[in-house]
């Protein structure tokens, strides 16, 4: 991933112009470390800074066609790239490796119909010169970040990867939608993504039982996919089902990576004949550059998350790299943290922060490029207050709306926890091909409850005895949220803290202070406080979207998966089952088998 700045419609002296757009632009060059362009046509100005990881050495932008009719600017990856490259019509030379180049060629034969073609992450800025006509375009569901402003001042459009290069000149800021395109043509933006489940009360055709194949093979390709790469790369492992899934999988395709490619190279065969398989196989040969997968994971000393990932790690043999921190390195990161994730939002902030800390930890080593496990608590209701849901048709209605909210939540703090220093985190579950197999699922097959572990169509999809991707203990490991699973301390310090920190004085005035979406709790109210430091202007707040489980189910409104009362019954009953193995003076228990919540 980049960053990518543009102002279209510019009312003053562009050329005097230009050094403001390069600061502004500079504010988000933590996003690509790597090299920085821009281009200047008419009142028109397009900046990019780059993060390479494919087409290390020639996809500097912004690109450009022949004659420089066409300048585009991406954030993001797309990964059938080389399948597009097949079905042009035309015939272009192409300028660099980069994934990226294939759109511009696209516009040129299909308009902005294109868009839908492509099968990736991006965020987009394409200016077509002989028109005088720009596009707009964020993937599906939101993975790269995206803004849009407006000045009031000479009506100029402005977008950028970050909030932070806007807030100072534009008069009114929107997260752009995810699965849309903006037109300056007809002014309008547009949704492109319409899937068939994408309406929350549309529910799935009821089926006897889940297909766990089709779920399984394709949260696989989706994984193989996203190995195209051409850095060191590696996987965030938090010890939870979903990353060690995700991990599961990649270390089984890392291991077998350089022995196909070495077969193929043997038979002269390393260069893929055109279908998409190639192409997603081909990668898989890439990815042998790098044979053996290396983990990461983050806690403080004694979490649950470090000793689980660890356990994943042993059983996948990963090179893995376990960082601890203390409560006040994360408490000292605060503020950064807030400046970098450009909200307010308490789950978002308390989850950020560990991420935050490790993506340091991991760029420093060199990588530039990780899998996580974002997404599939929202895909499949794996959240602890789903179940309390109270039919199968409000559960499916829940995951369809989390899902169509995730640019709000998980996906902004994924990318910018990560892109703060310049690591790309790359999101299997949120995959097209993916989210069309399990969020059409029989929602009573993902439905959790009394008996029934959350997730449980997942973990039966990967619990394969015969070859197994997982420890058993971990493939039915109750949920934690992440901000909890680095250790319990962290968020309960968090609360103390900021207790602490936050005045009567100030409580007592919140809603003079904030009038707008005023902070229920002093731990809100010290995030909304260093929030307003680097965004105090109503544009910037009205941009934020806060996550909470649904208090008409019951839940309470505090997001740790600890408040909910899942956790709670799953904790007293594992606690009861240790007093039982304990107790000398008890018969053997029965042979009921009790699984414990995750």
């Amino acid at each position: 991933m980049c960053g990518i700045f543009a102002v279209f419609g510019h009312g003053g002296d562009t050329t005097a112009f230009r050094d403001r757009a390069l600061t502004l632009s500079k504010k988000i060059r933590h996003r690509g470390p790597d090299w920085s362009g821009i281009k200047v046509v008419g009142r028109h100005i397009l900046c990019h800074e780059r993060l390479a990881i494919v087409g290390l050495g020639s996809g500097a932008q912004p690109l450009t066609n022949a004659d420089e009719s066409v300048i585009l600017c991406v954030n993001g990856e797309i990964y059938n790239h080389k399948a597009l490259r097949k079905q042009l019509k035309g015939k272009y030379e192409f300028q660099t490796e980069s994934d990226c180049e294939v759109i511009m060629y696209l516009y040129e034969e299909m308009g902005p119909a294109f868009i839908n073609l492509l099968d990736g992450i991006f965020s987009f800025v394409l200016y077509d010169a002989r028109k005088d006509e720009y596009l707009v375009a964020r993937d599906p569901i939101g993975v790269t970040t995206l803004y849009q402003g407006w000045s009031g001042k000479d009506g100029s459009v402005w977008i950028a990867s970050e909030m932070k290069s806007l807030n100072e000149d534009c008069d009114r800021i929107i997260a752009f939608p995810p699965g849309h395109v903006y037109s300056s043509a007809t002014k309008q933006t547009t949704r492109y993504y319409e899937p068939v489940w994408w309406d929350p009360k549309r529910l799935p055709p009821s089926t006897p039982e889940p297909d766990l194949k089709a779920v399984r093979e394709a949260l696989e390709r989706a994984v193989k996919k996203r190995l195209m790469t051409e850095v060191p790369f590696g996987v965030l492992l938090s010890g939870g089902l979903d990353s060690s899934i995700i991990a599961a999988i990649a270390a089984r395709y890392t291991r077998r990576a350089a022995a196909t490619a070495a077969a193929a190279k043997k038979q002269g065969a390393t260069k893929a004949d055109g279908t998409d398989d190639d192409y997603i196989e081909e990668a898989v040969h890439a990815a042998a550059l790098w044979p053996r997968l290396h983990s990461f994971s983050i806690g403080l000393p004694g979490s649950p998350d470090i000793a689980a990932a660890q356990r994943v790690a042993d059983f996948l043999g990963t090179a893995h790299h376990a960082f601890t921190f203390t409560v006040q390195e994360g408490l000292d990161a605060l503020a950064d943290v807030v400046y970098h994730l450009e909200t307010y939002d308490v789950t978002t902030i308390r989850a950020s922060t560990p991420m935050y800390l490790l993506s340091r930890k991991i760029k420093a080593m060199g990588v530039k490029m990780v899998l996580s496990g974002e997404g599939a608590d929202e895909v499949f209701g794996g959240y602890l207050y789903f179940h309390q849901a109270p039919t199968d048709a409000d559960f499916h209605a829940e995951t369809v709306t989390r899902v169509q909210n995730l640019h709000t939540a998980d996906n902004l703090r994924a990318n910018k926890s990560t892109m703060a220093w310049g690591l790309e985190a790359r999101v299997p579950f949120l995959d097209r091909g993916f989210l069309d197999v399990a969020m059409t699922l029989d929602p009573k097959h993902k439905r959790c409850g009394p008996g029934v572990m959350e997730k449980s169509v997942l973990r039966k999809a990967f619990d394969t005895p015969d070859d197994p991707y997982l420890p058993h203990d971990i493939l039915w490991r109750q949920k934690e949220q992440f901000s909890d699973g680095v250790g319990y301390s962290w968020i309960d310090s968090l609360k103390e803290m900021t207790e602490r920190a936050v005045s009567d004085e100030k409580w007592a005035a919140r809603a003079v202070r904030f009038p707008h979406d005023t902070p229920t709790t002093r731990e809100a109210y010290y995030y909304r406080e260093l929030f307003h430091k680097h965004f105090p202007q109503r544009a910037c707040v009205e941009s934020v979207v806060r996550w909470v489980p649904r208090l008409d189910w019951g839940c309470s409104e505090d997001p740790s998966g600890r408040a909910q009362t899942a956790h709670q019954q799953a904790y007293v009953a594992a606690e009861a089952g240790k007093k039982r193995a304990a107790s000398p003076a008890r018969k053997p228990a029965s042979p009921k088998k009790v699984k414990t919540q995750k």
